[in-house]
């Protein structure tokens, strides 16, 4: 196994994880194995499942292809480039966020997290990690 690459100190990573809000509304849309999908259809992240196929994508490019969709969300990316063996960052945020009634769905990538929170509650989850980055940076202090 080779070193891990990112940062792994959890205080390290809340204390620089600036959060970053993307302008678009995604949602989540789920396909079975025998759908057919548009060509022009662009989600920004895919899972396979044993049920079906789930897309992430942005809203209005749903409605424009009249997809059925979940979930109308904001996505907030922490720029940190944290480690995949980076252990409890998702833990302290989920919980932080729990604590505000903010639901959230992660999906961790090479070199960045990345949060999904209710449309409605984008401007709360982002007070939220900045007040939880702001606390782990007087912790280093």
């Amino acid at each position: 196994m080779s070193s891990p690459v990112g940062e792994v100190d959890l205080q390290t990573l809340l204390a620089s994880m600036q959060p970053r809000i993307h302008p678009a509304v995604f949602v989540f849309a789920t396909f079975s194995y025998a759908a057919v999908i548009p060509e022009t259809v662009f989600p920004i992240g895919q899972f396979r499942e044993q049920e079906g196929l789930t897309l992430i994508l942005k809203q209005a490019e749903a409605e424009r292809h009249n997809l059925s969709y979940q979930y109308p969300c904001r996505l907030i990316s922490l720029t940190v480039h944290s480690s995949l063996m980076a252990i409890g960052l998702l833990a302290e945020i989920a919980q932080a966020l729990a604590a505000e009634s903010i639901s959230v769905n992660v999906i961790s990538a090479y070199y960045h997290d990345h949060i999904f929170v209710p449309s409605e509650q984008s401007e709360a989850a982002m007070t939220c990690l900045q007040q939880l980055a702001a606390q782990a940076q007087q912790a280093i202090q």
